[in-house]
């Protein structure tokens, strides 16, 4: 049997960290990602602020601005053809006011280089974990199987599920979650950009129907909201209907809507919104979307994920390098991420309830009837600070821990 001191499932934003970190404090660490490369479409390719900084702290300022990207500095949420509400990252506190829009695979393969140049980091690409190793009750490893059809077992003193939302590790020991209901889902899609396009990430919300356009240079990515379960609605009503409901709600993507040749180009999330009510058994810790999964409202679940990364490593690198890492000290991590996440959780469902559930529903016209928050943001700017510290820098944000400074 294989072995390591810390198992990492998942090579996402928070496995990838997470190994980096845990790596140069001389830990042995091995990350297991199931797919041969990080190139997959429509991933959150947000860098915010806090992660931003973070990347200074680890020395890695330089490689980073190698990495192609965009710096936002002003959000925008227009709610009728003469309504805008902008929100400006300008005045936030610290070095980064802005976030950065980068593919996310170029992140992670940044993220993966830097980590190679530690002698304890292993990454093991096209490994699937399929399950756990337990004895006695506690979690001693995983059972992987390769994209080779390979089979084998890894024994570790910790095991991280990053796994994500449909976490195999968190399903595997029967973790009890909470879950809310959304009130959406959300097709991904690009369509062409031209000159004199509005720039930055912008909103427009109407009756029973919601989008996000994210500028990407040549292209916008969209987030075409739709009511939850309506996916099969949607694809079964046809393209044509589905690109004048987009010319409809925006006008100024008339012109290009015939770019999209098929539904498949509309990738659909499965939108959730829980969180273990413990993120931990013996043996196991989970975070990031393994341990609450988020809303893209407000695009803020990779910073929390990386977060959560970065307070786990600062709490579980001794333990780990003594070969002693007990639940109290899995239990630490959850006490240090667990407000945050909770806070974060209660303002994606106030913009659930109010917001994005009733426009879906029709129950309100937002391009006719600006919410009164709304109005206040276009009265008195300054208050966008909130929403603009909140999206870019969240609750409790994380510092590189001593050891993994560069």
């Amino acid at each position: 049997m294989e072995r390591t001191t810390c198992c990492v499932v998942g090579g996402g934003p928070a496995g990838m960290v997470l190994g980096l970190l845990l790596a140069r404090a001389g830990v042995d660490v091995t990350v297991l990602e199931k797919h041969g490369d990080f190139l997959r479409d429509f991933r959150g390719d947000t860098v915010h602020a806090s992660t931003l900084r973070l990347l200074d702290e680890l020395g890695l300022t330089e490689k980073f601005a190698k990495v192609p990207h965009q710096l936002i500095t002003r959000l925008g949420l227009p709610v009728g053809p003469d309504t805008t509400v902008t929100v400006d990252l300008s005045k936030l506190p610290g070095p980064h006011k802005h976030v950065a829009m980068v593919p996310q695979w170029d992140f992670l393969d940044m993220i993966a280089d830097a980590a190679a140049a530690e002698p304890s980091f292993h990454l093991r690409m096209n490994t699937e974990a399929t399950g756990l190793k337990t004895k006695d009750g506690r979690v001693t490893g995983i059972t992987y199987r390769t994209q080779d059809g390979e089979t084998g077992e890894i024994a570790a003193d910790l095991t991280v599920a990053c796994d994500g939302r449909r976490s195999v590790l968190r399903a595997a020991l029967g973790l009890g979650i909470r879950s809310w209901r959304v009130p959406m889902d959300c097709w991904w899609l690009r369509v062409p950009r031209h000159a004199g396009d509005p720039s930055g990430v912008g909103g427009i919300l109407g009756r029973k129907r919601m989008l996000v356009y994210i500028d990407r240079g040549e292209y916008f990515q969209l987030a075409f909201l739709i009511e939850k379960g309506s996916d099969a609605r949607w694809r079964e009503a046809g393209l044509q209907a589905f690109r004048d409901s987009l010319a409809e709600i925006v006008p100024w993507l008339a012109d290009r809507v015939d770019t999209i040749e098929s539904l498949d180009e509309c990738k659909l999330l499965d939108v959730k919104l829980d969180r273990l009510t413990k993120w931990y058994s013996d043996g196991l810790l989970c975070i990031g979307d393994a341990a609450h999964a988020m809303s893209p409202v407000g695009g803020v679940g990779i910073n929390l994920a990386v977060q959560d990364a970065v307070a786990a490593a600062r709490i579980l690198a001794e333990p780990l390098r003594r070969g002693a890492v007990t639940t109290a000290d899995l239990a630490k991590v959850q006490r240090r991420r667990g407000p945050a996440t909770r806070v974060t959780q209660g303002m994606q469902q106030l913009m659930h309830d109010n917001a994005v559930g009733p426009a879906l529903r029709g129950q309100i016209d937002l391009s006719k009837r600006t919410p009164l928050p709304l109005r206040l943001l276009n009265r008195f700017p300054k208050l966008g600070l909130i929403p603009g510290y909140l999206v870019a820098i969240g609750f409790r944000p994380e510092h590189a821990p001593d050891f993994a400074r560069r």
